[in-house]
């Protein structure tokens, strides 16, 4: 369980108030202590990941999130982390505390559903520390009208009792996106008994002793839907063609010039990157993000984004192969690159963003980065389809996933 990736997981975020409960709740769903509780206000500072398995969703991360209303000196910072959590969420959970339930002030817990519902987050509105209540004739009255008025249904628990937890994670499991519940890679593209080659370079980028994070993942769902793989390096493509015919290759995106060179046509070809693309993003809109290729003059500025920070080495795809490309098609081009949590909020002045596979993003915060470049009006694609449409066959990559 612990080693699925993160990415993999569903992202479930606890909003609150200052001492609502939030870590409490998180360690009595999971039955564990894996949330420091204390009380003294604002334990939790910056979010906190914590990953698990719930059944039957399977591997989720819950994060821990600062008081919805910190008021102290750094106050402002944790928040703005804290609304940053609303892009790679899945789901949401609320937090109300009976106390606060009392007093009736709920404009701050509003104003965050109002956030988390622009997003098009599912919530889960729980109201925790009933074991605290003694007017329960008043509660329950307060609670009708605090239901109306944010237009959401309660779960009523006690964390520090245990008491009605099993209700929560029945709602929890209810209201999950069933779509991130059960991805598909490419399984759904294949036959049982299908011949899968997977071109995979082990060049100075690739990883020392292991496989990069999605050959593994399409190389396991190939497997789950009874597919027959075999993986080999660029300089062995042409035997491995001499000893079968493939139903399918999959290449890294780098070297789709090369695998195409080899490779009749009649053989079906895409990348790990577009299938990525396929399970984490908006398919479509990247596709036609990467014809903006044949619209792009001196003077325009494209983003290069990746997900993940890492060092660059020679050869580097963004820094290098990507620009290059690029420029000997537009040489006037102004190539701009962002890694990690740095992704602009300029994107208008761009022409065009081409984004990473998104491996070590989840679903969630991939569309978030998708919708940013559609509120700002530019074009969106991804590493794999800008390199086969530079080289010409983009229509060719995805001739596997038309319908």
């Amino acid at each position: 369980m612990n080693s699925t990736p993160r990415s993999n997981r569903i992202h479930i975020g606890i909003f609150g108030k200052t001492n609502a409960g939030k870590s409490s709740l998180i360690n009595s769903v999971t039955g564990q202590n894996i949330a420091l509780v204390s009380d003294v206000r604002g334990t939790t500072t910056d979010p906190v990941y914590k990953a698990m398995e719930l059944l039957p969703i399977g591997p989720v991360v819950f994060i821990d999130t600062a008081g919805i209303d910190d008021e102290s000196s750094l106050g402002a910072l944790r928040i703005e982390k804290t609304e940053e959590i609303l892009d790679k969420l899945d789901l949401a959970i609320l937090v109300i505390s009976s106390e606060n339930i009392l007093n009736g002030d709920i404009s701050l817990e509003k104003k965050w559903v109002e956030k988390i519902q622009n997003r098009k987050k599912p919530i889960v509105f729980v109201i925790n520390k009933t074991d605290l209540i003694t007017d329960k004739e008043e509660f329950e009255r307060k609670i009708t009208s605090i239901e109306k008025e944010l237009n959401l249904k309660s779960i009523q628990v006690s964390a520090e009792k245990k008491e009605n937890i099993d209700n929560l994670k029945k709602e929890i499991i209810e209201k999950t996106p069933k779509s991130f519940i059960e991805d598909i890679l490419i399984g759904d593209k294949i036959k049982r008994g299908d011949k899968i080659l997977l071109v995979a370079p082990q060049d100075i980028q690739a990883p020392k002793g292991r496989l990069i994070l999605p050959q593994v993942q399409v190389l396991r769902d190939i497997l789950d839907f009874g597919g027959i793989p075999t993986m080999v390096t660029l300089e062995n493509l042409q035997e491995a063609l001499k000893i079968f015919k493939p139903d399918l290759v999959i290449t890294d995106s780098q070297v789709f010039k090369q695998v195409d060179q080899v490779l009749s046509s009649e053989i079906p070809l895409t990348s790990f990157s577009i299938i990525m693309a396929r399970a984490k993003g908006d398919l479509i809109k990247l596709y036609e993000g990467a014809k903006k290729i044949d619209e792009l003059k001196d003077g325009d500025k494209v983003l290069i984004a990746e997900a993940c920070t890492h060092h660059q080495l020679k050869g580097d795809i963004a820094r290098e192969k990507i620009p290059l490309l690029l420029k000997k098609r537009v040489p006037g081009l102004i190539i701009e690159n962002c890694s990690g949590k740095d992704y602009p909020k300029n994107l208008e002045e761009y022409s065009l963003v081409i984004h990473c596979g998104s491996c070590m993003l989840n679903r969630s915060e991939t569309m978030s980065r998708i919708a940013k470049a559609n509120s700002s009006k530019v074009e969106i694609t991804n590493f794999g389809m800008a390199i086969a449409k530079l080289n010409g066959i983009l229509d060719r990559v995805m001739e596997i996933f038309k319908d």
